[in-house]
C-alpha cells in the first residue's frame, strides 16, 4: 500500500490528522481514574482493583466480560467502553492485562480525550497510565477538523513519532457526504509530536495542492494547537504597488516565553531599499503592553517634487494598559512618523493626525479621577505642527452624592487643562462645578427631570493674536467667569398596539435658562465644532466642551417614535427649539442655532431583520425647509452577500473662516457578491464630491475619486485566497496617486 494512500478500514476520511489527540490520550494527564458502567460479565473480575495506584479505579462496560484468574487478564468485547478521567476508548474487543498493565483494543477502535479529539485505528496498544502506546493504522481527527494519518504511532517518554504520515485540516467529504480529495495536504516520511514545546514537527515533508505535489518543505513544523506554539514563520504577504514595486513580506514570530513574544517581518523590495518591522507584546500580573515600529533607510520627496538626501524614515508605536489596584489604572497609546509621507507610501496608514496619550484614572463607585496627558502629530500637507497643542495635565475629578435634603443626586466636578504650542497660543484654564439632578414620574406618567447646574472658571493665555480665527482668541492674560443654569425636562411615554405590534409614542419638552456668559472673554480650544444635531438636541449646553455655554433662555419640543414589530424595529425622533429672548446669538451662522427658532434636526434608523439596516440624520433649514445636513448609512444583505452606502452632505453655507465647519459632500459604497459556497468578489469606492458650491475654498471638481478597491477571495475550511487591487487618488510628496496590488494565501494551522 503506498503510503500517502487512504487508510484501510477509514476510507472517507483518508489521509488526515495531527498528533495532537494520540498526544493528549498517551499524556500523564490523561492517566486518571474510570467512570464505572453497567456491564454484563461472562465470569467476575475484580473490576473494582486498581492497575497501578491503589487510589485510582478502572472501570468499563461491555455486551461480554470475561475474566482469566490464572494470568489475571480481562477480555471485553462487544460494543465496549472505557472511560477515565474524560478519556473515552471505544472498540470492538478490548484485553486488560492487569500484572502487565497492557491494554490492547481492537476492531473500530476510538478514543475521544476531553478537548473533543477523536483517534481511530485498527488496532492500539497501550499501558494502562497512558503513558506510552503504539497504534497501527491510526487515523486522528482533532476538534477543530484537522486529520493526520498514519500507518504506525508510538509514544514514548512523551514525545509521539508517527511514521508515514500525511496531515490536513480539509474536507474530504463533500455536501452529499461523498469522498473527496483534500484540497492540499502535507505528506512525511515521519511527523514528530513534542508536547512540552507544542510542536509539529515534520521529516522529508512536501505539500500536495489539487492532489499534485508542488512544494518540498525541508524542516517545517508549526503549532499543535494545545499551547502558544512556540517560534516559527508565519504566512507571507504579497503585495504590488507602483511607488514600491513588488513586495514581500516575511513574519517571523519569535516565542520568548510564556508572557511575552517578538514578531519580527522584513520588507523586501524591487524597486526601493528593504524596511524591518517589528512588534514586542508582553502580559505583566498586572496588565499588558505592546511596542512596535517599521525602519528603512530611503529617500523621500516633498509635496514641491524636489528630492532630499537619503535619510532613516520609520514610525514607532506602543500601548498598554495596566490595572495597578481595584480602583488605579494606567492607559497609555503612542504613534509617531520620522515625516508626513512615510504611513502612506508604505501603506501602513492613510491617518491624517497621529495620537499620542497617558492617562491615570482612579474609580469608585461614586467618583471618578483622571490624569492625563495628550500630543497629536499632524500629517496634512498644509499643517504647521508647531500650532498642535500638547496637553499637560488634563485633570479632571467628579463626585457623585446623594442629596440628603430634596432627594436626587449631586454631582461635583473639578477641571484643570494647560494647553501649550511652539508656534501659537497658550492657554491654561481651571473650572468648579455643581449640578444637582431629580427625576420623578406623575400621577399621570411623565417623567420629569429637573436640573440646576453652577459653575466657576478661571483662564489664562498668552500670545492669542497668533490664533487666525478672532471669536477662539479669547483675552489676553488672566480672565474668569461664572456659569449657571436651570432646567425642567418633561417626558410623556404612550404605549400601544399598532400594526400587530406595538408602538410607543414620546412627546418631550424642556426649559434651560441661563443668564449672559462672558463667553468672549474667555479663549475657545474645545468648542468650535458646533452643530444642532439629533444628539444634543435636548443638551444642557449645545456646545461641546467647556470653553464655551449656551446663555439665554430657551424652550425645546419634539418627540420619540417606536415601532417594533416581529422581525421589524423603527425608532425616530425629531425635534426643534427656540430662544425665548432677543440677546444676541454666539453660534455661527449655519450651524442650525444662530436665530431664536432654530432648524429642524431628526434621525430615524430602520431594521428588517438582520438583512436591512438603515440609519438617517437630517437638518431641515427653519426658513424654506431646504436640507442643511443630509446623512444616511444603510447595509442590505447578508453576511457573505450585501451592499453599504454612506453618504454625508453638509450645506449650511458657513463662513469659511471657521475651519472646523466646513461644508463637504462624501460617498462611499462597498459591495460583496457571494459567487458560490467558497469564492466570492468585492469591491469598494470612496468619492469627494465637494465643490465650489459646499466650499468655495476647495480644488477639487465636485467628482474626484479617492480611493477603489476591488477584489476576489475564496474561503473554505482549510485555505484562503485573495486578490486585492487599490487605486489611491490622494496624496502628496512621494506616496503620490498610485495603484497598488495585495495577494495573499494562507493555509490553516501552518505558520509558525
Amino acid at each position: 500500500m503506498n503510503w500517502w494512500m487512504p487508510v484501510p478500514r477509514t476510507p472517507s476520511l483518508a489521509l488526515m490528522l495531527s498528533p495532537v489527540l494520540l498526544a493528549l490520550c498517551w499524556s500523564p494527564a490523561a492517566s486518571a481514574q474510570m467512570a464505572q458502567e453497567t456491564a454484563t460479565p461472562t465470569g467476575n473480575p475484580p473490576i473494582s482493583d486498581t492497575p497501578s495506584d491503589p487510589n485510582e479505579q478502572i472501570e468499563f462496560s461491555a455486551e461480554r466480560l470475561e475474566y482469566d484468574q490464572d494470568s489475571d487478564v480481562v477480555i471485553a468485547s462487544g460494543q465496549v467502553n472505557m472511560v477515565r478521567e474524560g478519556n473515552q476508548l471505544r472498540a470492538d474487543s478490548v484485553s486488560w492485562d492487569r500484572a502487565s498493565g497492557k491494554v490492547v483494543a481492537t476492531g473500530n477502535v476510538r478514543i475521544t480525550n476531553p478537548e473533543g479529539d477523536v483517534a481511530y485505528g485498527d488496532s492500539i496498544e497501550l499501558q494502562d497510565t497512558l503513558k506510552d502506546g503504539i497504534a497501527q493504522n491510526m487515523l486522528l481527527v482533532l476538534a477543530d477538523g484537522g486529520r493526520l494519518a498514519a500507518l504506525h504511532g508510538e509514544r514514548s517518554d512523551g514525545v509521539t513519532q508517527l511514521d508515514r504520515a500525511s496531515y490536513s485540516p480539509c474536507a474530504v467529504e463533500d455536501h452529499k457526504g461523498c469522498p473527496k480529495q483534500p484540497l492540499w495536504r502535507i505528506d512525511a516520511v515521519r511527523v514528530i509530536h513534542d508536547p512540552v514545546k507544542h510542536r509539529i514537527r515534520y521529516q522529508h515533508a512536501r505539500l500536495s495542492f489539487l492532489g499534485v505535489p508542488v512544494l518540498s518543505l525541508p524542516g517545517l513544523s508549526h503549532p499543535d494547537g494545545s499551547g502558544a506554539g512556540g517560534s516559527g514563520l508565519l504566512i507571507p504577504d504579497i503585495r504590488y504597488r507602483n511607488l514600491n514595486g513588488l513586495e514581500l513580506a516575511v513574519p517571523m514570530y519569535l516565542q520568548l516565553g510564556p508572557d511575552r513574544d517578538l514578531t519580527l517581518t522584513t520588507h523586501v523590495f524591487s524597486k526601493i531599499a528593504p524596511m524591518l518591522e517589528a512588534e514586542y507584546r508582553q502580559l505583566t500580573s498586572s496588565g499588558a503592553y505592546k511596542v512596535g515600529g517599521h525602519l528603512t533607510y530611503g529617500r523621500r520627496t516633498f509635496q514641491s517634487g524636489t528630492d532630499t538626501a537619503r535619510d532613516i524614515r520609520g514610525e514607532f508605536n506602543a500601548s498598554g494598559k495596566f490595572q495597578l489596584s481595584p480602583e488605579w489604572s494606567i492607559t497609555g497609546a503612542t504613534r509617531l512618523t520620522t515625516d508626513k509621507t512615510f504611513l502612506p507610501r508604505y501603506a501602513i496608514s492613510w491617518d491624517d493626525r497621529l495620537r499620542t496619550m497617558v492617562r491615570a484614572e482612579h474609580i469608585t463607585r461614586r467618583s471618578y479621577l483622571s490624569i492625563a496627558g495628550w500630543a497629536v502629530q499632524d500629517l496634512r500637507a498644509d499643517a504647521v505642527q508647531g500650532r498642535q497643542p500638547i496637553a499637560l495635565p488634563a485633570i479632571d475629578y467628579r463626585l457623585r452624592i446623594a442629596d440628603p435634603v430634596l432627594g436626587g443626586a449631586i454631582e461635583v466636578q473639578a477641571n484643570s487643562l494647560a494647553l501649550l504650542r511652539t508656534e501659537g497660543q497658550d492657554t491654561q484654564r481651571a473650572f468648579t462645578s455643581f449640578k444637582w439632578e431629580k427625576r420623578t414620574l406623575t400621577a399621570m406618567g411623565q417623567e420629569l427631570s429637573l436640573t440646576a447646574y453652577g459653575r466657576a472658571d478661571i483662564y489664562n493665555t498668552h500670545d492669542s493674536l497668533s490664533t487666525l480665527t478672532a471669536s477662539y482668541r479669547g483675552e489676553e492674560g488672566w480672565s474668569s467667569r461664572a456659569i449657571g443654569a436651570v432646567a425642567a425636562d418633561m417626558r410623556w411615554p404612550l404605549l400601544g398596539k399598532a400594526f400587530s405590534g406595538t408602538q410607543l409614542i414620546t412627546p418631550r419638552v424642556q426649559i434651560v435658562a441661563s443668564p449672559k456668559i462672558a463667553n468672549l472673554k474667555v479663549p475657545n480650544e474645545d468648542s468650535r465644532a458646533i452643530e444642532l444635531e439629533d444628539s444634543n438636541l435636548f443638551a444642557l449646553n449645545r456646545f461641546p466642551g467647556y470653553d464655551r455655554w449656551e446663555d439665554s433662555a430657551r424652550v425645546t419640543y419634539g418627540a420619540d417614535y417606536a415601532l417594533t414589530l416581529p422581525g421589524f424595529t423603527l425608532r425616530s425622533v425629531v425635534g426643534q427649539s427656540y430662544r425665548l429672548n432677543s440677546r444676541p446669538s454666539l453660534f455661527p451662522n449655519g450651524t442650525g442655532l444662530n436665530s431664536r427658532l432654530s432648524d429642524i434636526v431628526g434621525r430615524t434608523t430602520l431594521a428588517y431583520g438582520s438583512r436591512v439596516q438603515l440609519i438617517h440624520r437630517f437638518r431641515l433649514d427653519k426658513d424654506n425647509l431646504a436640507i442643511r445636513r443630509n446623512e444616511i448609512d444603510a447595509t442590505v444583505g447578508s453576511r457573505r452577500t450585501y451592499a453599504s452606502v454612506s453618504y454625508l452632505r453638509l450645506n449650511r453655507d458657513i463662513d469659511t473662516s471657521l475651519e472646523d465647519l466646513r461644508d463637504r459632500e462624501e460617498l462611499r459604497v462597498g459591495v460583496r457578491l457571494a459567487l458560490n459556497r467558497y469564492w466570492s468578489v468585492f469591491g469598494t469606492t470612496v468619492l469627494n464630491l465637494t465643490g465650489k458650491a459646499e466650499d468655495p475654498t476647495t480644488t477639487s471638481d465636485g467628482y474626484d475619486m479617492l480611493r477603489q478597491r476591488v477584489g476576489v477571495a475564496y474561503e473554505d475550511e482549510c485555505f484562503q485566497f485573495g486578490l486585492t487591487w487599490r487605486r489611491d487618488r490622494a496624496g502628496l510628496g512621494d506616496a503620490r496617486t498610485g495603484n497598488s496590488v495585495l495577494f495573499r494565501l494562507a493555509f490553516k494551522n501552518l505558520g509558525r
